[in-house]
């Protein structure tokens, strides 16, 4: 039987694999259609970047609750890392809705969620916040 807990981290793990998906596609997509690679097969600049996205995306302080990048207050990417990111992203999102409608849509009711600074959040909050994220 799976716990209530268990159920957090298992709907954790599965928003965060989806926002790791989302944007690896995204990239694919940018990297295809912008540096004359195959599909699946990215350049090394393109792979550097996905490198960095993963390792922020795992370091994110929200969590379960992550906002997406373009609706965070917090801004954890270097500014040409960011900047990389909104190039990638404006060119790739609208192709989304073609080539990967699921994930496209996910990522759009994403966007609507609320997000509030870690620092406002009660010190209970960012406990369980955590305890769900390990």
């Amino acid at each position: 039987m799976v716990n209530r807990t268990d159920r957090l981290s298992m709907t954790t793990a599965k928003h965060l694999d989806r926002e790791r998906r989302t944007i690896g596609k995204m990239v694919d997509i940018y990297c295809t259609d912008h540096h004359d690679t195959s599909r699946d097969s990215l350049c090394g600049e393109c792979r550097e970047f996905f490198d960095y996205a993963e390792v922020r995306l795992q370091k994110c302080p929200y969590g379960e609750a992550k906002p997406t990048c373009a609706n965070c207050p917090i801004h954890c990417y270097k500014p040409a890392q960011r900047e990389l990111a909104r190039e990638i992203m404006r060119y790739a999102g609208p192709r989304m809705m073609l080539r990967h409608p699921i994930l496209a849509v996910a990522h759009l009711i994403d966007g609507r969620r609320e997000a509030r600074h870690p620092r406002e959040l009660t010190r209970e909050q960012r406990l369980h916040a955590g305890e769900e994220g390990q």
